[in-house]
């Protein structure tokens, strides 16, 4: 039985319990306090008593703590991915992965938040001096989706912490292990309260927080639905909402594409994670004179990956979350069927496994732009492929949609790509590399994923406010004020 952690220590409680389970055996691994309102209260008190003193702690000190942090970090590899695979799913190669990343950005934040605290600015008179501040918002709660349980953390996490805010962690309930594996390295490099961990369901504990007026800002990454619905309880308060939701991308492969690598590349980024990743390709648009040769490649490489075990070496996918995940991933394809779509491979929960939320690696083709796999946001290891007329005809396609998180092109032809790059809204635009992050480029979404950049320079802004200082080194009486003021300009009476 896990615990919460608040102001530095281990608060033992007598709640109800989650269960957490092993999506590839079904088996119960552990289980998490169901936290509840009075919990998120005794966190915000911890976090808002840290915050009086972290807030001042000068950034080279700041930098030196979130180092140490990614030091720890990586000695904890191995042990950290193993813990994310039993309880997400993921094969533990991504889970590695993952944690690198992870450190990487605690390392990054270190030193970008060491870099700058705001700007000069011209005055607009003599003997004067105009500059900006930028400053912590209070307390930050972070909600964590289960599908990159410690890399969303982070991105949220390392920079409230730089720019002088204090944190309150809400780990998904599906995956809260290794964030409660890292609380005592927390705890090791951070002053009592500056990370707390609580437990429990989004609309009990989650909600408390949000609601919660000693909280600052709220940063979420989750679906559209709990988007719509914090956004809602932070604008009745006038509360910061710091929001990524949903994905649909467009993936368009061009007729000068080599085939070989773009084959490969739309595998990689469509059943990463098992398809469980906001921003993979979850539409593919081929040229139609290649689409056959394309979609041939296509099945030929989803037929030949491995579902399994996580901890299985040979495994290159594993399991969907949850029994919820599987059934709504299944609908839609069935949906699909119905409407004329055709299964070229997978499209199927898989029969070899007994336990397990296992599905098949799907690729469909007849899709159909309206059909609900493919306009709104399918969480699962499934490529539809649609043929497309040429460039015009796909941006037009990848353009219909709600969701702009990301979207990608191959192609060797530079007028295609700039053009899909300039009129296809979305916030990432990759070009015969997709799904590559870099931590100093900002990642987020446009129109319904949302309006907030984490990663960049610019995640750092997100969890700090600007305050405009303007200084007169000189004492004096000004022309405009009443005393001195001239209006002989004016028309009379």
């Amino acid at each position: 039985m896990r615990h919460q952690w608040v102001g530095g220590q281990w608060l033992k409680s007598n709640h109800d319990r989650i269960l957490v389970v092993n999506p590839a055996t079904e088996e119960i691994i552990d289980h998490i306090p169901r936290g509840t309102a009075a919990d998120a209260d005794r966190a915000v008190q911890a976090a808002r008593e840290a915050f009086n003193a972290w807030r001042w702690m000068p950034a080279v000190e700041k930098a030196q703590l979130l180092h140490a942090i990614a030091r720890d970090l990586r000695g904890r590899q191995k042990e950290l991915a193993t813990v994310m695979t039993g309880d997400g799913g993921k094969p533990f190669c991504e889970n590695r992965d993952e944690v690198e990343w992870v450190a990487a950005c605690f390392d990054y934040y270190a030193e970008i938040g060491r870099n700058s605290r705001g700007s000069s600015l011209p005055p607009v008179a003599h003997h004067q001096v105009n500059f900006t501040i930028k400053e912590p918002y209070g307390v930050v709660v972070g909600i964590i989706p289960w599908n990159y349980p410690l890399l969303l953390m982070a991105w949220k996490v390392a920079p409230a912490l730089m720019a002088g805010n204090t944190v309150i962690l809400k780990p998904s309930e599906e995956t809260p292990l290794s964030t409660l594996d890292i609380a005592d390295i927390f705890g090791a490099h951070l002053p009592q309260g500056v990370v707390n961990i609580v437990t429990g369901f989004g609309e009990e504990i989650g909600e408390a927080l949000v609601r919660h007026p000693g909280t600052d800002l709220i940063a979420l990454t989750g679906s559209v639905e709990t988007g719509k619905h914090i956004g809602q309880l932070c604008a009745a308060q006038v509360k910061k909402f710091h929001d990524e939701l949903g994905g649909n991308d467009p993936f368009i492969v061009c007729n000068d594409a080599d085939l070989e690598i773009t084959s490969r590349a739309c595998c990689w980024v469509a059943f990463l994670n098992t398809g469980q990743v906001c921003a993979s390709a979850k539409r593919i648009y081929v040229f139609d004179d290649i689409a056959d040769e394309f979609t041939e490649r296509v099945v030929k490489v989803a037929k030949s990956l491995r579902l399994g075990n996580g901890l299985d070496p040979g495994t290159d996918i594993g399991p969907l979350i949850d029994r919820r995940q599987l059934q709504d991933v299944d609908s839609r394809v069935k949906d699909a069927i119905r409407d004329g779509a055709k299964v070229l491979c997978g499209g199927r929960r898989s029969p070899k496994f007994k336990k397990g939320f296992f599905y098949e690696p799907t690729v469909m083709v007849n899709v159909k732009q309206k059909m609900r796999l493919v306009h709104t946001e399918t969480f699962g290891p499934i490529r539809p492929i649609m043929r497309v007329k040429g460039i015009d005809h796909a941006i037009e396609l990848a353009n219909d949609s709600t969701y702009d998180l990301g979207a990608n092109i191959y192609t060797n032809n530079m007028e295609w790509a700039m053009a899909a790059m300039e009129r296809i809204t979305a916030s990432t635009f990759w070009i015969n590399d997709p799904l590559t992050d870099n931590d100093a480029g900002p990642f987020g979404g446009m129109r319904q994923t949302g309006h907030s950049r984490e990663l960049g320079k610019e995640g750092i802004d997100e969890f700090r406010e600007t305050k405009h200082v303007h200084l007169d080194y000189k004492q004096e009486l000004k022309p405009y004020w009443y005393n001195k003021r001239y209006n002989k300009d004016a028309p009379g009476v």
